[in-house]
């Protein structure tokens, strides 16, 4: 049976996951990557160095998000977000979000662009190998949808 997931499904397939996929575009080219996320109830929160994700998402904010979890070829849910790539300038509010982001992801492997971004441009943390200065984003959620197939 295929079906639609509930608003309440939605939420706590969104809560339960830290692996989801951007699909952004630049106008020419299409591209889907994996991130680490964690969603506050209202965005999507993600972090990376700056390439090519970022360049894409700065040219155009629109973009897709993907969550699954799939059991079995016919036991699985996803869910498909639409929003808008945002990216957080503000330092104190750069330490909230990594701070929210390290709290959901202490008991997994943090990557090094997973380190808390200093108050202080010129310091760097000591945990960052060279100067790795992430970027903190959030993808304003516009609209969702999910659905599920179970036997």
């Amino acid at each position: 049976m295929i079906g639609q997931l509930s608003g309440e499904q939605i939420e706590e397939v969104l809560l339960s996951n830290v692996l989801g996929r951007i699909g952004c575009n630049d106008g020419w080219k299409n591209y889907v990557v994996p991130i680490n996320y964690v969603y506050d109830g209202q965005h999507i929160i993600g972090h990376s160095v700056a390439g090519m994700k970022i360049r894409m998402m700065r040219k155009n904010p629109e973009v897709c998000f993907e969550v699954e979890e799939v059991k079995s070829f016919s036991g699985w849910k996803t869910v498909i977000l639409w929003g808008e790539y945002e990216e957080i300038k503000d330092e104190k509010e750069k330490l909230a979000a990594m701070k929210f982001f390290v709290d959901r992801m202490m008991r997994m492997k943090i990557s090094e662009t997973a380190v808390p971004p200093e108050i202080s441009a010129d310091r760097v943390h000591p945990r960052s190998p060279g100067n790795i200065k992430p970027v903190i984003y959030r993808i304003v959620i516009k609209e969702r949808t999910g659905r599920y197939e179970k036997s």
